[in-house]
């Protein structure tokens, strides 16, 4: 009998059936696989897949193998293997000498085809596909054989060779397995298991003509590679039986068990491939690694740190049942995390500039600065004050409200780190707009605080104008006005028009031209932002990763308050 590990996390429905098969000796080691079809980028919703294969496979001290279910040439792209790879290995995971593709296998699929084709149960149909559609019947209907099912075998193994070497076009035969045509399951109704695609293959470029269906080849492959437990999401419950009826009627050199959980739906959030292709190929977003995309590489553009997602999938746990989850809990995740670890920096998104008339024209005065204020380790930064600086324009009001308690006419407010300073005059255009402020700074303050000990409510974040570097901002908002957007409508009513906002006259501090690509830290008072993979000297560029509020922690509090 196997002993289990005694630091199981996170325990599950999975881990219960996985531990249970281990002490009944019905596995002997445990082995997953995480097997996406390289025809898009990896999304969240893959994420849950990706750590509970891996990681079920490391707390039973088992290996889990990455594989690319490669079996339709027309939608794949070498483009989606590596992004899949550097996915996966951003996430923290590796399958080390585990990467296998079902291409690997097309020559073993072949001949167990023919293998089917021999015993009687498989044969070459001469049906269009919308014939085979038609008779395949309904789900309150059974489907009617077709006229090519009692094809001698001889004459489909003839017809199947031939079909290997090229010798018809696209569409015009088919091998199909000899299961029951009146079964319930529509699966089960003599599905296709090869069809005829002339197509460069990223992997075998044009050594075949002919390929097997991802029902075929998909559990046949889990077979190969000797899987213990083949985890899929509930779409997949339907097919199971199909599977094993290829398991049982096949000489496959072991039986993987297939276990079915609930995929992720996340609100505001199109999880369907389908759909994101869309999005892609018609140019509503700027490719798969939009920041708005709910994909990986879209989310590690816009500065989500993957150990904020592994907390997420954590958190959401795994069950056997459809529900949508709250995307507040993602980014209360990812907000956990930055508050944390970012580093803090000031940036001016809206600019309004502040003459300091009482402060020497020409000097440069370095204030200290927390990188962190929580994390003193982390130490501080050198931050240049001057007689100019921006703020920003919604921290000023002529006429302000009762509780405005920031920057006003002959009102006193504290710049961080800095001074307290007094609004004087106000200068405008001949528009009536804003344009410049004029105030007096008291040079007994420095470092924000008053020593004759008079209070000022008002906080500030600044940019000395003379060091200030210019930057363009991308802020972000949902990609779909809908809580819960459907992607089997029209797609494009629920997109979000203003899910992108660009500020292209953003002041920066200077030391934040001295981030890494990716780098995220926090703009103080406006959130955590990350420098973008296009970003350079000339021309820098950040996404707002997150805001500061934090609406899903607050919610919990309600409801445990």
């Amino acid at each position: 009998m196997n002993e289990l590990p005694s630091n199981i996390e996170n325990s599950n429905f999975i881990r219960d059936i996985i531990g249970n098969d281990l002490r009944d000796g019905l596995c002997e080691k445990v082995v997953t696989r995480f097997p996406p079809e390289p025809n898009g980028y990896l999304h969240i919703g893959h994420a849950k897949s990706i750590y509970l294969n891996f990681g079920v496979a490391q707390d039973f001290s088992g290996r889990c193998h990455l594989r690319f279910d490669d079996t339709n040439p027309t939608r794949e792209e070498q483009e989606y293997i590596d992004a899949i790879k550097t996915d996966i290995q951003w996430l923290g995971l590796d399958w080390g000498d585990h990467l296998y593709y079902a291409s690997d296998y097309f020559e073993q699929l072949y001949d167990w085809a023919v293998h089917l084709i021999q015993i009687g149960k498989a044969y070459v149909d001469d049906l269009t596909a919308d014939e085979i559609r038609d008779y395949r019947g309904t789900l309150t209907e059974p489907g009617r054989n077709s006229p090519h099912r009692d094809r001698p075998a001889k004459e489909s193994l003839s017809l199947f060779s031939r079909m290997r070497k090229g010798d018809f076009p696209n569409g015009q035969r088919v091998v199909r397995a000899k299961i029951d045509m009146a079964s319930g399951n529509i699966n089960l109704r003599d599905p296709i298991m090869y069809r005829i695609i002339h197509s460069t293959h990223p992997r075998t470029a044009n050594n075949w003509c002919i390929y097997p269906t991802y029902d075929f080849a998909h559990g046949q492959s889990d077979s190969i590679e000797h899987v213990s437990h083949s985890i899929c999401t509930l779409e997949f419950e339907d097919h199971r039986p199909l599977y094993d009826w290829f398991i049982e009627n096949l000489p496959v050199p072991s039986r993987p068990h297939q276990y079915e959980f609930a995929r992720l739906n996340l609100s505001y959030t199109i999880l369907s491939k389908r759909a994101l292709t869309q999005l892609v190929r018609e140019n509503h977003v700027s490719g798969w690694n939009d920041p708005r995309m709910p994909t990986l590489s879209g989310m590690r553009r816009r500065g989500f740190p993957s150990e904020a997602i592994r907390e997420f999938v954590k958190r959401i746990g795994v069950a056997k049942n459809n529900s949508v989850v709250d995307t507040a809990i993602l980014e209360h995740c990812v907000r956990d995390f930055l508050n944390q670890h970012a580093e803090r920096r000031m940036a001016v998104l809206r600019p309004l500039k502040v003459i300091i008339e009482n402060y020497p024209d020409g000097k440069t005065e370095n204030l200290d600065a927390p990188n962190n204020p929580a994390k003193e380790e982390v130490g501080t930064r050198k931050l240049p004050f001057s007689r100019e600086i921006y703020i920003e324009q919604d921290d000023f009001m002529e006429e302000p409200p009762k509780k405005f308690f920031r920057l006003a006419p002959e009102r006193e407010v504290r710049l961080r780190y800095g001074y307290l300073i007094t609004c004087t005059d106000v200068k405008k255009d001949p528009n009536g707009e804003i344009i410049e402020l004029r105030a007096q700074y008291d040079p007994a303050t420095k470092g924000g605080n008053a020593p004759d000990g008079r209070k000022v409510k008002g906080t500030l974040h600044w940019v000395s104008a003379p060091h200030a570097i210019d930057a363009e901002v991308h802020l972000f908002e949902h990609l779909f006005t809908d809580s819960e957007p459907r992607s089997d409508g029209d797609l494009l009513k629920g997109i979000n028009p203003s899910s992108l906002e660009i500020l292209r006259d953003c002041k920066l501090e200077p030391s934040l031209g001295n981030l890494d690509k990716g780098q995220t830290v926090q703009f103080e008072r406006k959130g955590y932002f990350c420098t973008d993979t296009d970003s350079t000297s000339d021309r820098m560029l950040f996404n707002r990763t997150i805001g500061l509020r934090d609406s899903w922690s607050k919610a919990q509090s309600g409801k445990t308050g």
